[in-house]
This record gives C-alpha cells, sequence and structure tokens, in this order.
C-alpha cells in the first residue's frame, strides 16, 4: 500500500499529466457517466469501488455515521457522527461553512479577486449578476477547495435568511491547484450557484458560490429542496425566503470542489486564515466589523 500511494504521489504531482488527466477529457461526459455510476444501488460495488477512491486519496471514514454504504453517492454526501464538528459560538464571527482548504483569500479590490497568482476575475462574473455583486465591491473573500475525500456538506455560517439563488449553467473543469494557475477565470466558466443571504446580526450580506468540477456538478440544496446540475431545465433566478441558523446543514456536493465566501467590507480574515491553512466546518473565517450597523 505504502509503495501504491508513493507512486500515486509521484503521479499526482507531475503538473502536465495531471493537467491532461482531469482536464482534457470529454469533462461533461465523464462528469454525468460518474453520477450514473455512483447510484448504483450495490454494497459490494460500494466498498469495492471505495477501496480504489483509497488509492488516490486520504478517505477517513472514522468520523461517518454510517459505515456501511448501498452505493458510492451515499459515501459521498456522508453525513457525520452527532459532535464531529464543532462551531464556534461567538457572535462577531463566521464559521466556516465546510471542511476545506484556503485557496486565495483577502480583501476585494473594486470588485476583482484572484483564482491564483495573475488570474484575476470579477465578482461580477462569478455571480452572473453586477448589481448583487456590488456590495462587495471592496469586501472580503475567502476560496475554500473541498478535496474528494472531505466531508461534502456545507453549512450556515451565521444565523441569516437565504433571499436569493442564482443558477449558472457552465463547464466542469478540474479546481485543483494546477488547473487555476492554467484556466483563466476557470470559477467563472464551471457551473456554480450564487446564495446569497442576509444576515440576522447587523443585517449584512453575505454570499456563498459553491461552484462544481469534474466528475461533481451535482449540488443539493437542502433549504430550497432543490438539485443543481448540470442538466438543471429550471428557472436559474430562484427568490427565496429560508431562515437559516448558524452550523444549519445547507446542503452538500455529490463529490468534492470549492466553495467562495463574500462579505462585505468591514469584515475580516480571523486569525490564522490563509493560503494552504486547513479548517474545518464551524471554525471561525472571519469576523464582523467592529460596529454592526444595518445595511440600507
Amino acid at each position: 500500500m505504502k509503495v501504491l500511494r508513493t507512486w500515486r504521489d509521484r503521479l499526482l504531482q507531475q503538473e502536465d499529466l495531471n493537467f491532461l488527466l482531469t482536464n482534457r477529457i470529454p469533462r461533461l461526459a465523464a462528469t454525468h457517466a460518474m453520477g450514473w455510476f455512483s447510484q448504483i444501488r450495490s454494497p459490494l460495488l460500494a466498498r469495492l469501488s471505495i477501496g480504489v477512491w483509497r488509492l488516490f486519496t486520504e478517505l477517513d471514514l472514522s468520523e461517518a455515521k454510517q459505515q456501511r454504504f448501498e452505493s458510492l453517492h451515499d459515501c459521498f454526501v456522508r453525513e457525520l457522527k452527532d459532535g464531529a464538528r464543532t462551531v464556534d459560538a461567538d457572535p462577531a464571527v463566521l464559521a466556516s461553512p465546510c471542511d476545506a482548504i484556503v485557496g486565495a483569500c483577502g480583501a476585494v479590490q473594486d470588485g476583482q479577486v484572484w483564482q491564483a497568482k495573475g488570474f484575476p476575475y470579477t465578482v461580477a462574473d462569478l455571480f452572473g449578476h453586477a448589481e448583487r455583486a456590488a456590495p462587495y465591491r471592496d469586501g472580503v473573500f475567502v476560496t475554500l477547495r473541498l478535496t474528494s475525500a472531505m466531508y461534502h456538506h456545507f453549512h450556515a455560517p451565521a444565523d441569516g435568511t437565504v433571499q436569493h439563488v442564482t443558477h449558472i449553467a457552465g463547464d466542469t473543469w478540474n479546481v485543483n491547484p494546477i488547473a487555476l494557475k492554467r484556466v483563466e477565470r476557470l470559477f467563472c466558466k464551471n457551473e456554480r450557484a450564487a446564495i446569497h443571504l442576509r444576515l440576522d446580526r447587523g443585517g449584512h450580506l453575505l454570499a456563498l458560490v459553491p461552484v462544481a468540477a469534474v466528475l461533481v456538478a451535482s449540488l443539493r440544496l437542502k433549504f430550497m429542496d432543490l438539485l443543481l446540475h448540470t442538466r438543471y431545465r429550471g428557472p436559474d433566478e430562484l427568490p427565496c425566503d429560508a431562515h437559516v441558523s448558524r452550523g444549519q446543514d445547507l446542503g452538500w456536493f455529490q463529490h468534492g470542489s470549492t466553495i467562495i465566501v463574500f462579505a462585505p467590507r468591514g469584515f475580516a480574515l480571523a486569525e490564522g486564515i490563509e493560503v494552504g491553512t486547513r479548517v474545518r466546518m464551524g471554525q471561525a473565517l472571519m469576523r464582523w466589523p467592529e460596529q454592526a450597523t444595518l445595511n440600507p
């Protein structure tokens, strides 16, 4: 097993090969095929698939609520045991919505952010809506990358109301660091949803943007009982009025991917949040402005 993992690591660290294997394939076809395969109800096939999966990732199921899975999909969207995550209760903190590795993060500069060094994109392009991007023009953002082995649910960072969801159809490029350094405006090209909340404390706005990736183009929104995917043909502008509580389960990816969090001017990154930091759902991600005032 150790030899296989050493071989795996050397193989995946070859950037040209990694990019070729995960992007220069029929991405949408591969994603649809994985979606079909993962739904096959067979405990034996699920065990075999998980075994293969473990050859390529550091998959740890010790925190999973269930240990036997009827399908690979059940393992992808697994819930955690009660108490496996602690949500920071400090009212001046925005909690991380998910387990992740922090990618690019920091200040939004005149509506522009970075996916990687030298690769900018605009918040308006990501949201698909300039007016909804306006509150974050000089705000703060954090890119949270979920690996395939991580817990795939995402949760409410604070008490608030989901007011609107915009679905943006798109491609399924890999969103790993190798692709982010090669494909311009990658997040703006992929399938995604912009989730807009108004926070109870201070009335501030907050946005979460889950972004799909190759093999990962389905997003379940629990608060709307809605499944978004590359073959979704419903309305793309989805008004909502769903109150959510800090730490509440908002939904999940069918695999791993990325969530980008945007807060308005005055918010700041929590201590220790920087590129490469590993965070767990519920950990402090951002801090509120010192004086919370009601937004117009």
